[in-house]
């Protein structure tokens, strides 16, 4: 996938996430929300050449392990936002959509970090 289509499939898997808000459902709101911050961080990792795209390329997939050393590497070239939105998002992922404890204003309050780690991701 080209970098101008990642975007707008990230774009779009963020909007289908607001959609689910809408219609009161916060667990696959929280699920295409997390999505969306995990593309971002595949997308970001590609960017930065960074060792574990080709860990995961090897591997045929990426792994959350994978994903959270790279976070790591992006935090220092893009601060503290590619953390605090991939920490909301694993909150989504988990509580709002495995556990299914998040109600759609939980939710709602997280939108604006994966939101700015999509704005992070578009600066390219």
């Amino acid at each position: 996938m080209g970098t101008l289509e990642r975007i707008q499939f990230i774009k779009r898997l963020v909007s289908e996430g607001e959609n689910y808000l809408e219609k009161g459902d916060a667990v696959q709101s929280s699920e295409k929300l997390y999505k969306a911050a995990e593309e971002c961080v595949k997308a970001l990792s590609e960017r930065f050449k960074l060792e574990e795209v080709k860990v995961a390329e090897e591997r045929g997939r990426w792994t959350v392990t994978l994903l959270e050393k790279s976070v790591g590497k992006l935090e220092g070239e893009l601060g503290i936002d590619v953390e605090l939105g991939w920490a909301e998002a694993n909150y989504l992922h988990v509580w709002g959509f495995h556990e299914v404890k998040l109600d759609t204003e939980d939710v709602r309050r997280r939108v604006p970090m994966i939101k700015r780690l999509l704005e992070l991701t578009e600066k390219g």
